[in-house]
Formats: C-alpha cells, sequence, structure tokens
C-alpha cells in the first residue's frame, strides 16, 4: 500500500514542478558515429599597431598538444621566408612585429614549432595580410550599399576558414497588431567568403515577410561533410492577402548547399492550424531554428512555432540530403505550466550531464526524446542566458529576465539547468523586465557571472534596474545601461569588457579602444586567439572589430565550446544574445 501512495506521490509532484509524467521515450540515433565538430585552421589576423607595428593573433585549438608551440615568418616577395620571433612562442598566441615600416602589408605565416630540420613555411589557411592603413577592423565590401540584421558564421567551403551568411537589409516588422506593417521588399540571404567574394544571393520571397520572427535561419555543418549548410524557413510564391500577411499557403523548412545556394531539401514547417482567436496571426507568426546535438554527435535541426501561447517544436536530422524527422512535440492538452514559455532566442545545451543537449525553449526546457524536462511555469522571458554562471555550483545555470508579469517575485532570477529549481530571485513585483539584459563575467571582485535586467514602467521605457552577483547579491542600481549592454572579451583578463552605445568599457575602470561604428550584429570569437571580434553592419560594408591589445596567456578557440558554438549559431535569428560558455572562463586556465 505504502508503494502504491509513493508512486501517485511522485506522479503528482511531477505534474506540479513541470515535469510530463513519465513514459518512456526513444533515444535519438542520428548519423553520425563521432561528435561532428569544425576542422579550423589557425585563423591568423595581422593588424596594423602604431606606426611602425603589426599585430598577429592566431587560433588554439582544443586538439594542440599542452606543449605546442608556433613560430612566426614574414614571406618576402623573393618567395623567402623570414623568422621574425627569437624563442618558440609558448605562452599565447598572439606576436607584436616591431619594425614593420614598408612591409606593414606583408604576407605573414604562422606555423606550429618543429624540432630538428626546418621545412620551409606552408598553410595558407594559416597566413594573414596586415591592412595597409591603420584601422581597428577588417573589411568585406558587400555586393550593394544595403545593411544587413543577421550574419551565419560558418565554413562554407571547407577550408578551415569562417565564411559569413548574411540576411539583408536591416530592417524588422513585428507580427503585433499595433507594430506590424506592410513589407516594403523581400529579404536576401548573401554569402561571402572569408575573402569578402560573393558566392551567392538567395531571396526569400514574399513568402516570408521583412522580420525577425517570420524569416530564422541557421548556418551550420548538419551532414559532417566539413561544409557548412544553411537551414532556413522559406515559402513559395506570393501568398499576401490584402492587407499584406502572409496567413496561408505552404511553408517550409528548406535546406540550402553552403557553396552554392541551392535548394537541397525541404520539409513542412509545423502548421498555423494550432493558432487561434484574435491574435492568432502574431502568435503563429513567431518562428525559430536552432541546432543541438540530441544523440551527443548528429548536429540536429531544431524548428520552433510559437512563443507567448502555443508551441510546435520540431527535430530532424540532416543526411544524405534527405530531412528526417526526429521527434515532434507541442503542448496543446498539456497543464498550463508549459504554455507561453517561449523567448525570444533558442539555447541547447546538456543541461542534465548525460551526454546529450536539451532545447532550452525559455522558462521550459525540451528533453533530448523530445520530452519536456522541466518548466519554471514563470512566462515568457525576454532574455535567458545559459552556462556555468556559478562556478561554486556543480553544472550549469540559467538566468532569466522575465517579460511576464511577476507579482511577487522572481521577475529576475537564476534557476538550476538540470532541474529548473529556483537558486535565487529577485523579491517583489516587476512588470515587464525587457530587452537584452547582461550575464558575464564583468567583475573580477565576484566570481561567476553577473546579471544584470531592468524592468519598465507605463511607457515601456527603463524604470528601475539590478545589477547582481552569480550568488544574487545586489551590487549596483545603476541605469546607465539602459536595458542592458553587449559585452566582449577584449582585454587581456578573463572578464568580458562592456559595449553600449559604441563605446568599449573596463567595468570600473573606463573606456578602451576603438570607438565602434555601425551595428554590431554578433559577438563572437571568429578570428585570432581567444578574444572575441563584433560582426558589425555600416552600409555597403561588413566590419569585423578585433583586439590589438597584446595577450597574458593562451586558451583554446572558444568557438570549440559545444554552448558557446551554438549560441553564435543561433545569432543568425531571434534576438541579438552574446554567447555563452560550458565553463567559467576565469577558473580554467590552460
Amino acid at each position: 500500500m505504502r508503494t502504491g501512495l509513493s508512486a501517485v506521490f511522485v506522479l503528482l509532484t511531477s505534474v506540479a514542478f513541470g515535469a510530463e509524467p513519465f513514459r518512456k521515450a526513444p533515444l535519438v540515433k542520428g548519423y553520425a558515429t563521432t561528435r561532428v565538430s569544425e576542422r579550423l585552421g589557425r585563423g591568423v589576423v595581422a593588424m596594423p599597431m602604431g606606426a611602425d607595428k603589426v599585430y598577429l593573433s592566431w587560433r588554439l585549438l582544443a586538439t594542440d598538444p599542452a606543449d605546442i608551440a608556433f613560430d612566426v615568418y614574414r614571406a618576402s616577395k623573393d618567395g623567402t621566408h623570414e623568422k621574425l620571433n627569437a624563442r618558440p612562442i609558448a605562452g599565447t598566441t598572439d606576436f607584436v612585429v616591431t619594425g614593420a615600416g614598408p612591409d606593414r602589408a606583408a604576407r605573414y605565416v604562422v606555423q606550429e614549432h618543429r624540432r630538428g630540420p626546418k621545412a620551409p613555411p606552408a598553410g595558407d589557411s594559416a597566413s594573414a595580410r596586415a591592412a595597409a592603413t591603420p584601422r581597428p577592423y577588417l573589411s568585406l565590401k558587400l555586393d550593394g550599399d544595403h545593411t544587413f540584421q543577421k550574419v551565419g558564421v560558418a565554413d562554407l567551403d571547407g577550408d578551415g576558414r569562417y565564411d559569413f551568411v548574411i540576411k539583408q537589409p536591416n530592417a524588422n516588422i513585428d507580427p503585433w497588431y499595433r507594430y506590424w506593417k506592410k513589407s516594403p521588399e523581400t529579404y536576401k540571404l548573401e554569402a561571402y567568403r572569408s575573402d569578402g567574394r560573393l558566392l551567392w544571393r538567395y531571396d526569400l520571397g514574399w513568402a516570408i515577410e521583412r522580420g525577425i520572427w517570420y524569416s530564422p535561419y541557421v548556418v551550420y555543418d548538419f551532414d559532417g561533410d566539413g561544409k557548412a549548410e544553411v537551414a532556413v524557413k522559406t515559402g513559395p510564391g506570393d501568398p499576401r492577402d490584402k492587407e499584406g500577411k502572409v496567413q496561408s499557403g505552404p511553408e517550409h523548412l528548406t535546406i540550402l548547399d553552403g557553396l552554392t545556394g541551392k535548394p537541397v531539401a525541404r520539409a513542412d514547417w509545423p502548421s498555423r492550424k494550432l493558432f487561434t482567436g484574435k491574435h492568432a496571426y502574431n502568435y503563429a507568426s513567431r518562428n525559430q531554428i536552432g541546432v543541438a546535438y540530441l544523440d551527443g554527435r548528429t548536429p540536429c535541426i531544431i524548428v520552433e512555432r510559437g512563443t507567448y501561447n502555443v508551441i510546435e517544436v520540431v527535430a530532424y536530422a540532416f543526411g544524405a540530403r534527405k530531412l528526417r524527422e526526429l521527434w515532434r512535440w507541442n503542448n496543446r492538452g498539456k497543464d498550463r505550466r508549459y504554455w507561453g514559455q517561449g523567448a525570444h532566442w533558442m539555447h541547447a545545451a546538456d543541461v542534465d550531464g548525460d551526454g546529450r543537449d536539451e532545447v532550452v525553449l525559455g522558462s521550459a526546457v525540451l528533453d533530448d526524446t523530445g520530452r519536456v524536462l522541466w518548466s519554471t511555469g514563470l512566462g515568457h522571458p525576454d532574455h535567458a542566458f545559459v552556462g556555468d554562471l556559478d562556478p561554486s555550483r556543480a553544472g550549469l545555470e540559467i538566468y532569466f529576465g522575465l517579460e511576464t508579469r511577476q507579482k511577487e517575485r522572481n521577475g529576475m532570477c537564476m534557476v538550476d539547468a538540470k532541474t529548473g529549481k529556483i537558486l535565487w530571485g529577485h523579491q517583489g513585483y516587476t512588470r515587464h523586465v525587457h530587452s537584452r539584459g547582461m550575464c558575464s563575467d564583468i567583475d573580477a571582485r565576484h566570481p561567476g557571472a553577473e546579471c544584470y535586467s531592468a524592468d519598465t514602467d507605463a511607457q515601456k521605457k527603463p524604470a528601475w534596474a539590478r545589477l547582481r552577483t552569480c550568488k544574487g547579491r545586489v551590487i549596483g542600481k545603476d541605469m546607465s545601461w539602459g536595458f542592458g549592454p553587449l559585452v566582449v572579451y577584449w582585454d587581456a583578463d578573463a572578464q568580458r569588457e562592456t559595449l553600449h552605445r559604441g563605446r568599449i568599457e573596463k567595468y570600473g575602470a573606463g573606456r578602451l579602444n576603438p570607438r565602434i561604428e555601425g551595428r554590431v550584429i554578433a559577438v563572437a570569437d571568429v578570428l585570432g586567439d581567444w578574444r572575441e571580434e563584433l560582426i558589425v553592419s555600416v552600409k555597403g560594408e561588413m566590419r569585423i572589430y578585433t583586439t590589438t591589445i597584446p595577450a597574458a596567456d593562451r586558451r583554446p578557440c572558444l568557438m570549440t565550446d559545444p554552448i558557446y558554438r551554438i549560441d553564435v549559431a543561433h545569432a543568425a535569428m531571434g534576438y541579438t544574445q552574446v554567447p555563452m560558455l560550458s565553463y567559467d572562463l576565469a577558473s580554467r586556465r590552460r
């Protein structure tokens, strides 16, 4: 009798705390036998530094031996190479060329230090050109004078260098009836090689309205052949109604070949039919695409429709030029704690430590099998950050800033990523915690990530804000960041710097150079050592701002971290958030 009562108690409590009643679900089996990962080159970047100096920086890979060291060479016009370093470079992965003079635009080669007989320096993937004139960024000219709204970063041609797929122009229409307007033009995807050469352009057409939530895409090597594909929401023809809205017609998940932009596979997008009522158009128009290693080896495609009430999610694997459905989930008929828990961004992370990624929809998390793992029931978060936020605890954490009104507590809160248990939360009423927020280690005096959020007033302007430690202790109430700054690893320490209104600042210590011009589209470690770059849209141009501050140590390329890499992939859709890490950078040494 006691056993029976215990079983009933477990069932009831599992429902109360957000987990679905237990039912065995099959594990996902993808095509990969080992984890698919990028084959990156050294990512050498050369930048002017002062009157006659050139700053070189390159990647340390996670697969490099612990005792690896490097040599730097300058190529001459006669084909010879001059070695520039007196001793093997082992403490950092950067080097300052002094007395560069007229050779500032020379070709520089970085290669692994070799003992014994020396072979001639080789390897185009480990070379770069210094800019001919002093400037704090690399420039890729676009095929037109347009701006761009999003960027997907991946290796399209298999040469070990990152290429770029942009969505242009930088314009956004929101589906909410107070903000919606008719699309004046269509979106175009454009793929550029690392050297700036245009590979292809794909017009999304009139079936995709010109707003972030109509047009998600991600760029990733889904089939493991070393060359990335583009997964994008598409539709045929011109299904606009008299008002200019798209409320009917076929919709697809389409896979584009990364080198050519040609469609190679497609599947139906989750239907609009589940969305009914006065605001069905708004709710049905919220779409996302993500990447998750559901079996721990295969990068699977996650397709989501809905955020604020109904949510439907479908998982696919792409291989042999075909899409295969893995599982499908929606919250129809589920407890109300599963409704309206979506976010403006999707995360994927192994939150339960079983080697398989879960899908963080927002305040609810789906297990790798497509079953709900947990839900806080707190509603829609405007920002959610997943990573090792509190290094004193085992596992991962999630920091939330909740748009959904909280009457008494937890409008800003941190939860255990494995269980959804609230570790700490704001005590008091919140109206609408809004926009970007911030969650990163910016203050070395406090271990782990600092967390910032701002609530709104009745006019949807910043009303008050809190900066907290990873333990929830308030350490700041300053409103100068508004709804939150971007952050970037820029100087030589393990803390990120803030980026607000075009200025990079060391928290509590003032401004750093350079001033950032244009609109920052993404933050990612795409070049050089482990410090991050800022990918910026300027009319007719993509700028990649990169630091020239000499390093103090060396660390593996951040793109080799699983959470970070997927967060960067997801920057091509949804609202912009900075990528997080599965470990605390300040606690880890290489």
